[in-house]
């Protein structure tokens, strides 16, 4: 059998000893051993913080993106290894679509997102400039910048392949390097993907690490720049977040774990509705994919008294359609669990839950397709049916395919419900009543870290009440291990040390590579609509003006545009207006006016105009009015795979009383040569 390597150091690393076997989930072979033996834990992460680290920091938000979605369409190109591993586990074809190619799509998800909403630099600003002083000398800027350590990341064993991918990507992006820890039972899929991973000669040296089997000593060595990232269970969460080394350097603990999800039918959703049916197809598609064994399963149905019976037959009914066996059968559609010992942890909950439960369906004779009962994994989905005051289906979750139905009164009755889980990482309402559906998310929000509303009118976009994404938050509170993995640039900040700056803005400007109010300015004969984005400089500024607003010009863009608002129009009614006190310009005039004056029309770099942003009018416009604009470069952002790059222009358009009228950023795009 095989030696699963660990990937440490900047090399292969092959146990010294036998190591623990491994078994096909569906045929109970032995596949592989499992051992960290000889791993030295304290220099694998030395060298994530003394070579990786400085190799991803050396690149910008950008530069690391655009490897990211590289990596990810590499993965996607070398994926036929990672399917067949991956039916080892147990999966069929479509539960590994979701690991395997979700994983990748979070590569590329996030590539995405830092491309659009971070800056081509190694610094993210966060929040506005804040003023204090009244001289405007001294100002205060929030900046995030890389942790200095290593993401320690430990995953869950149901999720071989997205489950790392999804801790790894918002780590690479904020410039962190990543310790991966797979669960043992399937660990020889991740082992594989991150020797895809390394091979693509994609990723900065010391970016990434992998650690088979136990952890050994690893978290001893932690420092308060590292972080630690767990998906798994409750109980083993806070035996980690309690490790002397988290609590003695306050290392950043993040725990996605087990939750007891509910998913609510509303009353409207009755037998023969949309909604109906798709409460039904949700709870077997949940309760049959991996087999039940994802930490979003449905593990309670929550429905109202009269519908009990109608939906339990409902789902007794599909339930009896799932083919289950061997997923190398297209007939198959419910797989393995992942091994015996999981099956038998399995039936231990299960019998605690029939404490407190019935059996809808599910303890007949199991039928198979090409599998041995006895030597595979497997087990038939399992529906209950609790009473309202049952105490069980709200603290045992049963990590396979077993969900349990409940009833509910009222409003009030099914928040009750929901919460009595505990926190949980993902509900569901699934109902076309907005009025209920609103009671019912304000009411449960506290409880969960997401909250799909499922009804006829999304079914047909909607990814499932089981499908993290990777633009929003994954995590939960309470039970649910209280952290928050993925969402966006939440997830990137996540691994970034927040601070606050204080300094004069010429200071600021030079930190956050962005020009800001106050800092110098840079006047020359050449206009900066005539450099190109290596010319430019942050701090170009072009002043024009000024130009004189007249009611003609007034009353013919009121007639040009068919925005005869009484305020432009109306000398009476304007001046009965406590903001104005006569008639006053477009503001769209006003801004139209400043572009006519900074522009440069002859072509040259600038190629177009693409955007205002933060647009403000300050300060009414009257009839004889006078207006300059001042526009400065304020940030210059490159585009590594175009011709061009954007920049962001600060514009002030003043009165001749040097009065602020509008303020707003200009976004161009403009050629790099």
């Amino acid at each position: 059998m095989s030696l699963l390597r660990s990937y440490v150091s900047g090399g292969w690393h092959t146990p010294s000893v036998e190591g623990a076997p491994l078994h096909d989930a569906v045929t109970g072979e032995e596949i592989a051993r499992i051992s960290s033996a000889g791993v030295d834990m304290g220099a694998a992460l030395r060298y994530g913080r003394e070579v990786g680290g400085p190799a991803l920091r050396e690149l910008t938000f950008h530069q690391r993106a655009q490897l990211l979605k590289a990596l990810g369409l590499y993965l996607k190109e070398h994926k036929a290894e990672l399917y067949a591993l991956s039916a080892r586990t147990g999966a069929t074809r479509s539960d590994s679509w979701v690991d395997i190619d979700g994983g990748f799509g979070v590569l590329l998800g996030y590539a995405s997102k830092a491309k659009r909403e971070l800056p081509n630099d190694k610094v993210f600003v966060d929040g506005a400039l804040e003023p204090l002083g009244r001289g405007g000398t001294f100002v205060g800027q929030h900046i995030c910048t890389p942790l200095r350590g290593v993401a320690v990341q430990i995953n869950a064993f149901n999720f071989p392949v997205w489950g790392p991918l999804e801790k790894f990507a918002p780590a690479f992006i904020a410039g962190v390097p990543s310790l991966i820890k797979p669960a043992s039972q399937t660990a020889y899929v991740t082992e594989k993907m991150v020797e895809l991973m390394l091979a693509s000669g994609l990723l900065p040296e010391g970016s990434l690490q992998l650690v088979c089997g136990s952890a050994g000593d690893l978290l001893d060595h932690l420092t308060p720049q590292d972080l630690v990232g767990f998906t798994g269970s409750a109980s083993t969460a806070q035996h980690l977040r309690t490790h002397q080394a988290v609590i003695r350097s306050s290392v950043r603990f993040n725990a996605e774990a087990d939750s007891l999800n509910c998913s609510i039918l509303g009353p409207d959703a009755t037998p023969g509705t949309p909604e109906f049916d798709l409460f039904v197809g949700q709870l077997v598609t949940e309760m049959t994919t991996k087999a039940g064994q994802k930490c979003t399963a449905i593990r309670r149905a929550l429905v109202p008294e009269s519908l009990m019976d109608a939906v339990a037959e409902a789902t007794a009914a599909r339930l009896a359609e799932v083919v289950i066996g061997n997923p190398a059968d297209k007939s198959v559609n419910m797989g393995a669990l992942a091994g015996l010992e999981q099956r038998e942890e399995v039936r231990r909950s299960l019998k605690a839950l029939q404490e407190n439960a019935s059996v809808v369906c599910g303890d007949g004779p199991l039928s198979l397709v090409d599998a041995d009962a006895e030597r595979g994994a497997f087990m038939a989905p399992m529906l209950l049916r609790a009473s309202a005051d049952a105490v069980q289906p709200h603290e045992v979750e049963a990590f396979g395919p077993v969900s349990t139905l409940m009833p509910y009164s009222s409003v009030d009755d099914a928040v009750t419900l929901a919460a009595r889980g505990s926190g949980s990482l993902v509900g569901s309402i699934v109902s076309a009543d907005t009025d209920f559906v609103r009671d019912v998310v304000i009411g449960v929000a506290p409880w969960h870290g997401r909250l799909l509303v499922l009804d006829r009118e999304d079914a047909g976009e909607s990814t499932g009440h089981g499908s993290p994404l990777p633009m929003l938050v994954h995590g939960g509170p309470g039970r649910a291990g209280g952290g928050e993995e993925m969402g966006g640039m939440r997830g990137v900040l996540h691994h970034m040390q927040r601070t606050a700056v204080q300094g004069s803005p010429r200071t600021l400007a030079a930190v956050t590579n962005r020009w800001v109010t106050g800092a110098p300015r840079r006047d020359d004969a050449v206009h900066p609509f005539r450099k190109t984005l290596a010319e430019l400089r942050l701090g170009d500024t072009v002043v024009a003006g000024p130009r004189e607003v007249t009611l003609e010009d007034i009353e013919h863009f009121a007639s040009f545009t068919g925005d005869t608002f009484y305020a432009h129009m109306d000398e009476e009614a304007a001046a009965a207006n406590p903001f104005f006190g006569g008639r006053v310009a477009h503001g769209y005039l006003v801004v139209s006016f400043a572009a006519g004056l900074f522009v440069s029309p002859e072509p040259g770099p600038v190629l177009a105009n693409y955007g205002l942003e933060n647009l403000r009018f300050l300060t009414p416009t009257f009839p004889g009015d006078t207006l300059t604009v001042t526009l400065t470069v304020k940030q210059i952002t490159p585009r590594e795979d175009q011709e061009y790059g954007e920049v962001r222009w600060d514009a002030d358009v003043v009165n001749q009383k040097g009065e602020s009228v509008a303020r707003y950023d200009v976004l161009t795009l403009v050629a790099k040569n």
